[in-house]
């Protein structure tokens, strides 16, 4: 029943039946991961959509000097891998556990004779579509509009989730990855708000203290 709720929310089968959510779910198996496991490489050939139930996933492309840049976390509910499903291509990036994970891995088939024989599904797609291209529009305005330390105001608040307090998910290298800066520049950046009393930090502990201040410098 978790999965079919968690599927039900995501875009793609936001108006799938209830039959058709238990269909979905039945064709899939649970996989789980340990931080570090890939679930798929950059021009691997795609098979699946994966649904998040437990952890993070990165989205992640390398550079040629194996630098690796990370332009979206999957959390629990998240769905990703759909792309292949529509063109067939090979993967276009890769996807990483952050931390121990778990997620439904569900094969392209049974989705294509979901869609096949209920065209009206395909609505789902082209708002999951939507979304991805808003959220890519986002990321090339930061990376034109933002300095390095405007972007990692914007990071550290997005992967605060609201809360004053929290635990960084990621490490500070995926950090820099997820600004697009090497981790020297981020570092500096949030030395440069504790400086200012903008936040405490001990190791991967965060805590905002002026949470407005940092919102302004992410503008």
């Amino acid at each position: 029943m978790e999965y079919e709720a968690l599927l039900a929310a995501t875009d793609f089968f936001a108006d799938a039946d209830e039959a058709t959510l238990k269909a979905i779910v039945h064709s899939g198996r649970e996989r789980k991961l340990v931080r570090g496991d890939q679930l798929f490489s950059e021009g691997d050939e795609p098979h699946s959509l994966f649904l998040v139930t437990r952890g993070r996933v990165a989205i992640a492309n390398k550079s040629f000097d194996n630098r690796e840049s990370v332009f979206a976390l999957m959390e629990p509910g998240s769905l990703f891998g759909e792309l292949g499903l529509i063109d067939g291509k090979p993967r276009s990036a890769l996807a990483r556990a952050l931390e121990p994970s778990a997620v439904l891995d569900v094969p392209y088939a049974p989705v294509q004779e979901v869609l096949q024989s209920n065209p009206m599904l395909l609505w789902g797609v082209t708002k999951l579509l939507a979304g991805r291209l808003r959220a890519m529009d986002e990321v090339v305005a930061d990376s034109v509009f933002l300095d390095v330390t405007g972007r990692t105001a914007k990071r550290l608040l997005d992967l605060s989730d609201g809360a004053e307090e929290f635990v960084l998910p990621i490490t500070q290298e995926e950090l820099a990855g997820m600004v697009g800066a090497s981790r020297e520049r981020v570092n500096k950046a949030i030395a440069s708000f504790i400086r200012l009393g903008w936040i405490e930090q001990h190791e991967r502990h965060y805590r905002i203290l002026l949470r407005d201040r940092l919102e302004q410098r992410s503008r």
